[in-house]
């Protein structure tokens, strides 16, 4: 599991990679990830927009930014979480994604919060660790 805290704003990310949507064939991998957002902070916020910045193993990089995230623009009261799960494919069998979230406060005052890197691994990807 992978978690970055912005502001009180504590990010989760849990990859897992998809056998069954994927052919190493097509070039074609697909792996869903399952994100928490917990608000330990006082004030109320809402996820307005997202932006990730997915790289693919040959380093080739796709910026992807839109409206909130699965068809949602979650508030989130002190001590309240919101979880998503989604999906991303990629053309090789491993990769990272990252990203942030531009929250606003119930004042309207907006921030951005991290949401931590993490390995996208398929199971021909061996990690190395130094």
């Amino acid at each position: 599991m992978y978690r970055a805290v912005t502001r009180h704003i504590e990010v989760t990310v849990e990859p897992n990679f998809m056998p069954d949507r994927s052919s190493a064939e097509k070039q074609q991998f697909f792996w869903s990830y399952t994100i928490v957002i917990t608000n330990a902070g006082k004030e109320t916020v809402q996820l307005k927009t997202r932006r990730w910045i997915i790289t693919d193993a040959s380093g080739r990089m796709q910026e992807v930014r839109g409206e909130g995230v699965v068809g949602e623009q979650p508030v989130l009261g002190p001590g309240e979480r919101f979880e998503y799960t989604s999906g991303v494919p990629l053309p090789t069998s491993s990769g990272f994604m990252e990203g942030t979230y531009q929250m606003v406060t119930d004042q309207g005052e907006p921030f951005e919060i991290d949401v931590p890197l993490f390995s996208l691994d398929g199971p021909e990807s061996k990690r190395v660790l130094n």
